[in-house]
C-alpha cells in the first residue's frame, strides 16, 4: 500500500488553514443545550479537525492559523504538537481571544451550536501571515469556505492558493459552509446548513478555479455554484473548474467525479457508506476529508480514497466528540480488514481499544517511578516513633522533591503517590516536569479486592487531571479458590470499563506470590485471566520472576493480547538494592519490561529518619534522591544506557 509522498525539499503533505477553535460538547445526549450540565474539551473547526485526522492518517500536516495568548489559546498549541500537527504556521494573537463552540446533541437529526467568534484570533489572519517559505515546504494546501467570508482572511487564503500553484502544489477546498459565520442567520443558528446567497455564491465561484480538488455535501455544492437543483450545479462548478469534484452524501457514501458531470449522478465513482448509527454528525465532513487526503496525497485510488473518506467519518458520526474521535491509521486499517457487529462504532471495544491505545496523550519508551503511595506501611512507621501521622503528607511533599532532583526534567521519570497523605506531593508533584503519575484506588491489603474510597470509582475518577494513571494492587494467584477469583475480577473489570469511560490510564498491578507458588506460567495464567475479560491495561506492574521462561511467556501473554499494551514495570516490594539489580538484569531480554516502580527500598530509611526527628528536610531529601539516582542509574546500566 502506498503511503504518503515527498519531494526532495517538502518536509509537510498538507497545510490547512482557517478556523481553530475549542469546543465544548454537553456530555448529557437527548438534551436542549439550555439543560446541559457538563461539557467535554476538544480541538474544533474545520482546518484543525483536518490537520489532526490526516495527522492521525499519517500525513505531515501543518495548520496555518491565529490563536489567542490565553489559555485555550496555549490547549490549541500543545494539543496539536501531541497529534504530530506542524506548528511552524501557528501565530498567537496578541489581542483577541481564541474562538468556542458550544453545542449539544439533542437527538439524532437536531445539534444546537452556538459559535463564540466575535472578533476572534482565527479571524484576524491575514495576507502577511501567510509565508511563502512555508507554503514551499508543502504539497498542498486545504482552503476552507468560512475563510472567504472577510476580506483579511479571504486575501490570506487566496495567497496561499497562488504560492501553492504556483510550486507545483495541490489546492483543496473544503467549501465548510456555515451561514451564519456569513451572517446569514442568527446566533442561535450555528446548526443551519444552508440558506441559498447570491453574495456567498458570487465569493465562491470566483474561487474554484483555482482548485485541484473539491469536497461538499449537496448543499455546499449549490451554495458553491449558485444553483438550485444538483446536477445543474456539479455542470456549473465543472465550467469553472476542472479540480476532482467529490460529492458527499452522508449515510449513502460518496460520488467522485474526475471528468465531465454524467447525466446520470450515479455514474460517478462511488464510495459505499457504511451502515452506523447516527450518533453525532458534526466533524464527520472533517474526518472524510482526511481520510480522502490520506489516499488522495498517498498515490491511491480515487475509489479506495472514497472508501477511506467515508469510513473515516463513519467514526465521527458514530462518537460524540470532532477531533479527537477521528481514527488512526492502523483503526482505519483494523476496521476496512474486520468490520465491526455494532452499528455504533463507539460500543465496538475492539476498536475503540485500538482507538484509545493510539491516541495517548504521549509516547512513555520508558519509566522510571519512586513510588510512594503507601499508606498503611508509612502509618506504621509513625507509629513506631511516636510521630504525628497527618506529618506523613509533609514526608511525601519531600519525596516528590527528591524524585524530582533525579529527574532534573528529564523525560522517562515518575511516581506513585496516593490521595490519603498524598494531597499535597501532588501538587508538588505538578511542579515539575515528570513524564507520569499513578494514583492508587485499592483498600491496603484487600483480598478480594476493594476500592479504598466509594465503591462507585466511576464517580471519583472525572476529578482526576486527565494525565494520572490509576493504579489498582491486586492480591491475585490463578489457583485462587473459585468466588474469590470472580469477586476479584468483577471489581477489575468494573474499574477497567470506569478508566476508559472518564478516558484514564490504568495500570493493574499482580503480586501473585504471596497467595501461592510462582511457577514460570503462574502470572502470564493471571494476566490471561483478565485479559479474557476484555479487561487490557495500560500498564502492568508485576514482581521480579524467576527465569526468563517466565518473563517469556509474560511477553507472550501481552503480544497475543494487547499489542498496544505500554508495557510492564516492575515492583520492588522492601527488597535490597542487590535484589533488584538481579531483578533489574533478569528482564534484560524481555523488552516489554519498559522500567520500575520501587518505593520501601528507596524511602523507608529517610521515613523512619525523618519522622523520628533524626533527618531535617534536606536531609531526607538528600537520601532519597541519592537511593533513587542510585536505582535509575543501575536500570539504565542494564539496558546499556547513561543518564543523560
Amino acid at each position: 500500500m502506498a503511503g504518503p509522498q515527498s519531494g526532495p525539499a517538502q518536509a509537510l503533505d498538507v497545510i490547512t488553514i482557517g478556523r481553530a477553535s475549542v469546543d465544548l460538547y454537553g456530555q448529557q445526549i437527548g438534551s436542549r443545550l439550555e439543560d446541559v450540565t457538563s461539557f467535554a474539551k476538544s480541538v474544533g473547526g474545520c482546518p484543525a479537525n483536518i490537520a489532526i485526522g490526516t495527522a492521525r492518517l499519517g500525513l505531515r500536516s501543518a495548520l496555518l492559523t491565529r490563536v489567542g495568548n490565553e489559555q485555550f489559546g496555549r490547549f490549541l498549541r500543545e494539543q496539536l504538537g501531541r497529534e504530530g500537527v506542524n506548528l511552524d504556521g501557528l501565530k498567537t494573537d496578541p489581542t483577541r481571544l481564541t474562538a468556542l463552540a458550544i453545542l449539544s446533541v439533542e437527538s439524532d437529526t437536531s445539534f444546537p451550536l452556538l459559535f463564540y467568534r466575535e472578533n476572534c484570533a482565527d479571524m484576524a489572519l491575514e495576507e502577511d501571515d501567510v509565508d511563502e517559505g512555508f507554503l514551499a515546504t508543502a504539497r498542498a494546501v486545504v482552503v476552507t469556505g468560512t475563510h472567504f467570508a472577510k476580506p483579511n482572511t479571504e486575501a490570506a487564503q487566496r495567497k496561499a492558493m497562488r504560492l501553492m500553484r504556483a510550486q507545483g502544489g495541490k489546492v483543496v477546498l473544503d467549501i465548510d459552509y456555515r451561514p451564519n459565520l456569513w451572517g446569514l442567520a442568527g446566533h442561535a443558528e450555528g446548526d443551519n446548513r444552508y440558506i441559498a446567497s447570491d453574495a456567498v455564491s458570487a465569493r465562491m465561484k470566483t474561487v474554484l478555479p483555482g482548485c485541484d480538488l473539491i469536497v461538499g455535501t449537496e448543499e455546499e455544492v449549490l451554495i458553491a455554484s449558485g444553483e438550485s437543483e444538483l446536477l445543474s450545479a456539479l455542470k456549473t462548478i465543472r465550467a469553472l473548474s476542472s479540480a476532482t469534484l467529490v460529492l458527499k452524501r452522508g449515510p449513502m457514501g460518496c460520488v467522485v467525479y474526475d471528468g465531465d458531470i454524467p447525466d446520470d449522478l450515479e455514474a460517478g465513482i462511488i464510495g459505499k457508506g457504511f451502515p452506523i448509527e447516527v450518533y453525532n454528525v458534526l466533524g464527520a465532513g472533517d474526518a472524510f476529508m482526511s481520510g480522502f487526503l490520506r489516499g488522495w496525497l498517498g498515490g491511491e485510488s480515487l475509489q479506495t480514497a472514497a472508501t477511506w473518506a467515508n469510513a473515516c467519518g463513519a467514526f465521527a458520526v458514530s462518537r460524540l466528540l470532532c477531533s479527537s474521535e477521528s481514527p488512526t491509521f492502523a483503526e482505519l486499517q483494523y476496521f476496512l480488514k474486520n468490520g465491526s457487529p455494532h452499528r455504533a462504532l463507539r460500543k465496538d471495544e475492539a476498536i475503540s481499544h485500538i482507538h484509545w491505545a493510539t491516541t495517548r496523550r504521549r509516547e512513555i519508551p520508558s519509566l522510571m517511578a519512586l513510588a510512594c503511595d503507601h499508606r498503611s506501611q508509612l502509618e506504621d512507621v509513625a507509629r513506631k516513633v511516636g510521630a504525628d501521622p497527618a506529618r506523613i503528607r509533609d514526608f511525601k511533599v519531600l519525596a516528590v522533591k527528591a524524585a524530582a532532583r533525579v529527574a532534573n526534567d528529564r523525560p522517562g521519570y515518575g511516581m506513585l503517590l496516593d490521595e490519603t497523605h498524598g494531597r499535597e506531593a501532588m501538587f508538588e508533584f505538578a511542579r515539575h516536569s515528570f513524564s507520569w503519575l499513578g494514583r492508587p484506588v485499592e483498600l491496603p491489603g484487600s483480598r478480594p479486592f476493594r476500592f479504598e474510597t466509594s465503591q462507585d470509582i466511576g464517580s471519583l475518577l472525572p476529578e482526576w487531571p486527565v494525565d494520572h494513571c490509576i493504579k489498582a494492587l491486586c492480591f491475585y494467584h490463578p489457583d485462587d479458590e473459585p468466588g474469590l477469583k470472580q469477586a476479584q475480577q468483577e471489581k477489575l473489570r468494573g474499574l477497567f470499563e470506569a478508566a476508559r469511560k472518564v478516558g484514564r490510564e490504568l495500570l493493574i498491578e499482580i503480586i501473585a506470590g504471596r497467595n501461592g507458588p510462582l511457577a514460570d506460567d503462574t502470572i502470564a495464567r493471571a494476566m490471561q485471566e483478565l485479559y479474557a475479560l476484555g479487561i487490557k491495561p495500560d500498564w502492568w506492574k508485576l514482581e521480579p520472576q524467576a527465569s526468563p521462561a517466565a518473563w517469556s511467556a509474560i511477553e507472550s501473554t501481552i503480544a497475543k493480547h494487547d499489542p498496544w499494551c505500554r508495557g510492564v514495570l516492575l515492583l520492588g516490594l522492601d527488597a535490597p538494592q542487590a535484589e533488584l539489580e538481579a531483578g533489574f538484569a533478569a528482564t534484560v531480554s524481555a523488552p516489554i519490561v519498559k522500567g520500575f516502580a520501587v518505593g520501601r527500598t528507596i524511602f523507608m530509611s529517610a521515613a523512619e529518619g525523618w519522622l523520628s526527628g533524626k533527618l531535617d528536610d534536606e536531609a531526607a531529601i538528600a537520601d532519597m534522591a541519592r537511593r533513587f539516582g542510585a536505582l535509575t542509574d543501575l536500570w539504565l546500566a542494564t539496558r546499556g544506557r547513561k543518564a543523560a
